[in-house]
């Protein structure tokens, strides 16, 4: 049952298409069309839809932007909604919406559930619901590393629990080694920054600086560089507050206050403004005995010892050097200080820590070589059961004698090289482990394996991907698989086959075929055409469902590129016949 649907796309100026809807269904559709006429551009946009690169070639000329916008109906319980719901989207009657537009300068937006959202998350979304196959995934499958990630998505858990274990141990011994390397070839720089540390924290050990000393010490050679003058005013402000000793006659500031307090208080009790103005006058009494007596002992505490001022300058030398090397006060030369006491003895330490890391290298080491052993078993024990499974469905796809195998090799290196331990072996290992994973195909009895990539002909890899896929279908399924020319090099009995496979698979997900083989196209529950106008481009008309007498048009055009040939309309009618008959596996 098909819990997840592409229900149609709108797509507007990409391409050839002017403006198109593409209605899909549940099931197998077969998009098919004349050479050129834009089916491929189905493909195009569903990968645009799931977070493909955008490119500004792929607006239509004359157009400002290209913009693709697809219905995809998801059950309640989809993972997917849950993401979708994180992002803010809302549905439109149970149904996610999602569009992309593309610039013609090539800048792009993507749109989920009404809101805008990094094309980054319409990618993450497109793992679980759709995959998409074409020219290009199939050369890809010609890659070792492709190779390899087939066949460990296909183990599932039996794989990914000791690769996700390797994985954090590998990262965790590039961390180590990148440290215990650093160290190494960097010793000779190590050990001038430790001289140099070394240097500046022994001249200010010699210097021996208190905290906020420079500032304190500026205040004291002012003072001190302005001694006269300063005791002159001390001694002058308390004459004129205290009056002198020596002239009786002389007014001061604190006797006339006086004076002019006992005057009004000998009247206070007749009005009380009175009274608070004596009040207040007997307060600046107290305030200027205060300020003469402080005077009178600032005077007193003055020092103009020019030795003094000389021993303050002196000092104030010595912290100026400091400052100008290591900090712009001396509360930022202790924290220079500090810090690069810290440093030290770090740099110090570089033996102890040097034999701290090669100790731990050693051990993530050794439980690296024991997460590879276990990953490449993983490995060997799910390749013999995908090889098999892979085999079988290409005896449905018309070679019954082919068969498909892994090689799982490694490589050797020197003991002291860079390398792990696994099982007495010293092997070159990466970041997926020290396996080198090759898919091999023997396509008829007799012949040696080879492989895919130089052992496969066009039609026999198109097929070898579609039975990888079918695999996939029952192992890790997603709800729609997109294929374009999926049966290239394929023709005849083998082109059946593949028709009657994508039916079957069409049971359990949503299939969606680009193709140019009536032999598949027949298979389909649904057939779209694609077709030019005058014109040229492809618009609303051109993209429609073929039932009846029109689909058997279509596929005696495939079939003999001649919709009115009797020949071929026979032919057409058979294939539908057979296809469609009660048992299609």
């Amino acid at each position: 049952m098909v819990v997840s649907v592409l229900e149609e796309m709108r797509i507007r100026s990409l391409g050839v298409i002017d403006d198109a809807v593409v209605e899909l269904s549940p099931g197998f559709t077969a998009v098919t069309g004349e050479t050129g006429a834009g089916k491929t551009m189905v493909v195009t946009s569903l990968g645009l839809l799931l977070g493909g690169r955008a490119d500004a070639a792929l607006v239509r000329i004359g157009a400002k932007s290209a913009v693709v916008e697809g219905r995809l109906a998801l059950p309640p319980d989809a993972p997917v909604l849950t993401r979708a719901e994180e992002a803010g989207a809302e549905l439109d009657d149970g149904a996610l919406l999602i569009s992309r537009t593309v610039s013609a300068e090539g800048r792009s937006r993507a749109h989920l559930g009404g809101r805008s959202v990094p094309v980054g998350l319409l990618a993450e979304l497109a793992d679980e619901l759709v995959a998409v196959h074409g020219q290009t995934d199939q050369q890809g499958l010609l890659k070792p590393g492709r190779q390899r990630q087939a066949l460990d998505r296909y183990a599932g858990e039996a794989v990914s629990v000791s690769l996700a274990a390797y994985g954090e141990a590998y990262r965790r011994l590039r961390t180590v080694v990148a440290e215990l390397d650093e160290i190494t070839t960097r010793a000779r720089e190590r050990a001038q920054e430790a001289d140099l540390l070394r240097f500046g924290l022994e001249e200010i050990s010699a210097v021996e600086p208190l905290p906020g000393e420079d500032a304190e010490l500026a205040a004291e050679a002012e003072r001190l560089g302005h001694a006269e003058a300063l005791a002159a005013a001390a001694a002058t402000g308390h004459t004129a507050l205290a009056g002198n000793p020596e002239d009786l006659e002389s007014a001061d500031a604190t006797t006339l206050v006086s004076g002019a307090q006992r005057a009004l208080e000998a009247v206070r009790a007749h009005d009380p403004r009175l009274a608070a103005l004596a009040d207040r006058l007997g307060e600046v009494a107290i305030l200027l005995g205060d300020v003469a007596g402080e005077l009178a002992g600032y005077a007193d505490d003055l020092d103009a010892d020019p030795l003094r001022l000389a021993a303050v300058e002196e000092r104030r030398a010595a912290l100026t050097q400091l400052t100008r090397k290591y900090g712009e006060d001396i509360d930022a030369v202790l924290a220079w200080a500090e810090q690069s006491a810290a440093r030290l003895a770090e740099l110090d330490n570089d033996d102890d820590r040097i034999t701290e890391l090669t100790a731990e290298r050693d051990a993530v080491r050794a439980e690296l070589g024991a997460l590879a052993q276990r990953l490449t078993q993983a490995r060997r024990d799910s390749a013999q059961r995908f090889a098999e499974d892979v085999t079988t469905e290409l005896a449905s796809l018309a070679m019954p004698h082919a068969r498909v195998s892994f090689d799982i090799r490694d490589t050797e290196v020197a003991p002291d090289g860079d390398g792990i331990e696994v099982d007495g072996r010293f092997l070159a290992y990466g970041p997926t482990g020290v396996d080198e994973v090759e898919l091999l195909l023997a396509p008829h009895p007799g012949a040696p394996p080879r492989p895919i990539a130089k052992g496969a002909s066009g039609g026999e890899l198109s097929r070898v991907m579609l039975a990888v896929e079918v695999v996939f279908a029952g192992s890790d399924p997603v709800p729609t698989y997109l294929f374009d020319e999926v049966d290239a090099g394929v023709g005849g009995k083998a082109a059946v086959e593949v028709g009657r496979r994508l039916a079957r698979l069409a049971r359990s997900a949503q299939v969606v075929v680009v193709t140019h083989l009536p032999q598949v196209a027949a298979f389909a529950d649904r057939q779209l055409l694609v077709e030019k106008t005058n014109d040229g481009s492809v618009t609303r008309s051109g993209v429609k469902v073929l039932e009846g007498e029109e689909r058997v048009r279509e596929l005696s055009r495939m079939l003999a590129g001649q919709e009115d040939s009797e020949s071929a309309r026979a032919h057409a009618e058979e294939l539908l016949a057979a296809a469609h008959g009660e048992d299609r596996l």
